[in-house]
């Protein structure tokens, strides 16, 4: 999503973009300091940072029925669930909002790095995970089985697709913020439409993904709804943040 502003192959109106590159669960806490003008983070953070942010009109991934998994070497019930310690990739994440809404409040959870996770559970320190990112393709080849995909869980409860990680900008921007909504805007548009380029451009900062992989990741949660929510997107957000219980309800900065 970011290519184009880097290649230069979009007019960014005289404003200067500089990439910052960190994992989810960082970026969420960070934006509960205000630190970062525009920010990736999970939906699930919303409702901590909604004082500091307005949600971008677009750059948001959604999972149309999947979405992050629980693994686990052997089979477990929902039951058996309940009474484990669940290793998470972040108190703030969609994952970890979502997995309450399916185990209930009083789930036991550890934090990990969301790249960590994978070898927890199959090295035996941790019975089960809570797997995001590439690790959703790749959790078999740590010899892991899925129990359950919470995007299925969560469309099965509502029949809407998960909103997991949006792109928010600070509310003290002001009478700048159409403006750096419209090059983001365009940025995303022109980076699916010359795909390659820009997927090749990404793989530079990926963690030794192959590139089959890396497309299919890709294609997942670079689509339609990351170029603008639609009508559906925004009920599926409304509804995670019912939900969610904090009363906390989206606001959506205009896309130009």
């Amino acid at each position: 999503m970011f290519w184009a502003i880097d290649a230069g192959r979009v007019d960014t109106r005289g404003i200067e973009f500089e990439q910052v590159v960190s994992d989810i669960q960082t970026l969420n806490e960070w934006a509960t300091e205000g630190r970062l003008e525009v920010t990736a983070i999970s939906m699930g953070a919303y409702p901590s940072v909604a004082e500091h942010y307005l949600l971008l009109p677009h750059g948001a991934s959604f999972g149309e029925n999947y979405g992050p998994i629980l693994v686990a070497q052997e089979e477990l019930t929902i039951d058996e669930l309940r009474n484990e310690e669940i290793v998470i990739p972040g108190r703030l994440t969609t994952a970890y909002l979502v997995l309450r809404l399916l185990l209930g409040e009083g789930v036991r959870v550890r934090e990990l790095p969301f790249d960590q996770i994978l070898d927890e559970v199959s090295s035996g320190r941790a019975r089960v995970g809570l797997v995001i990112h590439e690790g959703q393709l790749t959790y078999a080849q740590s010899g892991l089985k899925r129990l359950v995909d919470l995007g299925v869980f969560w469309h099965g409860e509502t029949g809407l697709p998960l909103p997991l990680g949006v792109t928010v900008i600070r509310r003290d921007l002001g009478e700048a913020i159409p403006g750096i909504s419209a090059v983001l805007g365009d940025a995303i548009e022109v980076g699916l439409d010359k795909r390659d380029e820009a997927l090749a451009y990404a793989e530079g900062y990926g963690r030794g993904i192959d590139s089959e992989t890396a497309d299919k990741f890709v294609a997942m949660y670079v689509n339609e709804y990351t170029v603008d929510y639609g009508e559906t997107g925004r009920r599926a957000v409304d509804e995670l943040l019912r939900r969610s219980g904090t009363g906390v309800t989206a606001e959506f900065a205009p896309r130009r």
